[in-house]
């Protein structure tokens, strides 16, 4: 898979599946996804591209199958030397419940990044900085040992 940063826009993931076709996703700033079917004779031209609200992409993440956003997780952090996850589950008593994921400031006061939330067993992939958090959410959070266990006092302190 290839990663490409489009500034002032956001980043386009493209890949080649194993029957050859070239598919991508562009995900924006905003929030908006677009699916885009890339041309077999000339890899940089769109034949088509469906425009996706961050609800409808989630919806189909979820189809795609991002329940298995934890299984990739903690394959990477094997992988990668000092990376961990952690999943920190939000009682009654944490301070952010019905907070937004931009109040907590957890990336700016931690260096660490949420990457997915599992509500009710449906894995929230890339919460946007509005996603409001409730009870019995799990948050998947990437980083250090030292900035995951900030993001868990955070949510337990505030």
């Amino acid at each position: 898979m290839d990663r490409i940063a489009l500034p002032g826009i956001g980043l386009q993931h493209t890949f080649t599946t194993e029957t050859g076709q070239r598919l991508g996703v562009i995900s924006h700033r905003s929030g908006q996804r677009d699916l885009v079917i890339y041309d077999d004779d000339d890899p940089d031209t769109s034949i088509s591209c469906v425009q996706m609200t961050p609800e409808e992409a989630d919806g189909l993440a979820d189809l795609l199958g991002t329940s298995h956003i934890v299984e990739r997780l903690a394959e990477l952090e094997r992988q990668v030397d000092g990376l961990v996850t952690e999943q920190i589950p939000l009682g009654t008593d944490s301070p952010f419940i019905g907070r937004t994921l931009g109040d907590t400031a957890t990336r700016t006061r931690t260096g660490s990044s949420i990457v997915a939330v599992v509500r009710q067993g449906t894995v929230i992939a890339s919460p946007r900085p509005d996603f409001r958090f409730q009870i019995d959410d799990v948050v998947v959070v990437v980083g250090t040992q030292h900035g995951t266990a900030a993001v868990a006092r955070i949510f337990r302190d505030g």
